[in-house]
């Protein structure tokens, strides 16, 4: 086992993890601000619990390879969606990470999660 790998899903695991449970600590704030983002309101109820189920395969390393490369695929469909909402004039919230990302959607929104793209990639790899 890689140690690279293992520090990379393990990184990765734990910000999905953060992720997914700051939402659902403020679940009635981030469903609104999803469904701003253009996320169906049934889509965006799911999506916490999917990144703490995810966070913690990647932590835990179950189908380490796969678990990579559905965190990839999570990031690269979030940074679209970011990319799309940043040709608004009028920018709704991160809501990435729950309460804890109330600022406008920014390019820096999107060098983040090439960075977490790039960590995905590391663990798939590594």
């Amino acid at each position: 086992m890689d140690v690279l790998a293992v520090v990379a899903s393990t990184a990765l695991g734990a910000i999905f993890l953060f992720a997914g449970a700051s939402k659902v600590a403020g679940r009635q704030q981030w469903v609104g601000q999803a469904v701003d983002l253009g996320v169906p309101r049934q889509v965006a109820a799911l999506v916490p619990w999917f990144e703490i189920v995810l966070g913690a395969v990647l932590i835990v390393r179950i189908a380490p390879l796969l678990a990579a490369v559905v965190a990839l695929a999570v990031l690269l469909v979030f940074t679209v969606l970011i990319a799309w909402q940043l040709r608004r004039p009028d920018r709704p919230p991160c809501a990435c990470f729950g309460s804890w990302s109330t600022a406008p959607l920014s390019f820096g929104d999107i060098v983040r999660n090439v960075v977490l793209m790039t960590i995905a990639v590391v663990a798939a790899v590594a």
